[in-house]
């Protein structure tokens, strides 16, 4: 097959800034750079970036995988997402029964195996979690580990697997087990004390689920989840930039106390994201409601988000005081490190995948490319 090329007036390659390049593309993968605008070389309007890897992405474009186990349904919310510089997500189911879990298994497997564009996991956020940090997740689904979860979790079709646990609820063991069968074990809705988290991070939790969100709070005589979060150097931690679920101080206090790229911007999106819907059906005859930006269950909680990874990207540059470099790479590096796909993912270099969106000057998605072929 041969190359396509494609010209770039401004790139970021993941570490710095370069002008006037072509790169040359070959079966989705990034083949070769050169300076200066080759012949034939399709023109890039804008700054062309890393694309952008959403670890916890429950829905979009009206899809919510909760509601639909489907490969239409992971597709959609792909798509979705695609408009805004995602190339890369792993859908996420909360909690809910072995039934659904089972579906969204099979639907993400098969989605894989159809190699649909930007599949590369899933994450089962529950539904081992914490009562009193349950947020919005239905209370009647929230259970202790069994066999019947662990064979989902062991499944070794699935791509990148992520779970979120609350560690006072799922022993060290079982943690352990978890890792072994490939498992990222994430730390979220939980009420756990320091000492239990540090016990899990030993076990081989390796990531928080949405930082300062459902989980023991930082204070002066108990670090809670927040402190073993912010101090642990191998860790990463999810951050939502939407201005609703962190507080601006909070956020930059963590970006700017916890280790150089072990903050990775995620959305927590919901189906809303890409449409103008106004509210969706949830759990327990509940519905969420659009207020503008923000989504509450009809029950009060924060239930997700409306938020696209260009707009955590543009609102952690315009809020946070976050150079536009390290912004970007909390959209794509630092996650694609996280998952294990640094070496492909993340970085526009030869060999990398050629995953990228092109930015206009307002930080906003005009184009995205999945392994070279627009999304």
């Amino acid at each position: 097959m041969s190359a396509t090329k494609y010209f770039a007036t401004r790139l970021f390659s993941g570490e710095q800034f370069v002008q006037n390049v072509t790169f040359s593309v070959e079966d989705g993968v990034i083949t070769a750079f050169e300076q200066g605008q080759s012949d034939n070389a399709i023109v890039l309007e804008g700054t062309v970036v890393p694309g952008f890897i959403d670890v916890q992405v429950n829905g979009g474009g009206g899809a919510f995988f909760n509601a639909e186990q489907s490969v239409n349904c992971v597709d959609a919310i792909a798509k979705a997402h695609g408009q805004f510089g995602t190339t890369a997500l792993l859908p996420t189911l909360i909690t809910d029964s072995v039934e659904v879990m089972e579906r969204a298994a099979d639907a993400t497997a098969q989605a894989i195996k159809d190699k649909v564009p930007g599949i590369v996991g899933v994450h089962f956020e529950g539904p081992h979690l914490s009562m009193p940090k349950k947020g919005t997740h239905s209370e009647k689904f929230i259970r202790p580990i069994t066999e019947a979860e662990f064979a989902v979790f062991e499944r070794q079709d699935l791509g990148i697997k992520v779970v979120t646990l609350a560690p006072e609820n799922v022993s060290a063991c079982d943690i352990k087990r978890l890792v072994a069968a490939g498992v990222k074990v994430s730390i979220g809705h939980t009420n756990a004390d320091y000492p239990t988290v540090l016990a899990a991070l030993e076990a081989g939790a390796d990531g928080f689920t949405h930082l300062y969100n459902a989980m023991s709070a930082f204070t002066s005589r108990e670090p809670g989840v927040v402190g073993a979060a912010l101090t642990d150097t191998n860790a990463w931690c999810g951050l939502i930039v939407d201005g609703h679920h962190v507080h601006p101080v909070s956020a930059k206090f963590a970006i700017d106390s916890k280790t150089r790229g072990k903050i990775m911007l995620v959305t927590d999106a919901m189906p809303p994201v890409g449409t103008d819907d106004m509210e969706f059906d949830f759990f327990d005859g509940r519905k969420v409601i659009r207020t503008g930006d923000r989504l509450n269950s009809t029950t009060g909680e924060l239930a997700g988000s409306v938020l696209d990874m260009a707009g955590a990207v543009r609102n952690t540059i315009n809020t946070l005081d976050v150079s536009y470099a390290e912004a970007l790479r909390m959209a794509s590096l630092y996650p694609a490190q996280y998952l294990g796909l640094g070496n492909r993912k993340g970085r526009l270099v030869v060999g990398a995948d050629a995953d990228f969106v092109v930015m206009d000057n307002e930080f906003y998605a005009r184009e995205t490319y999945v392994a070279g072929a627009k999304r």
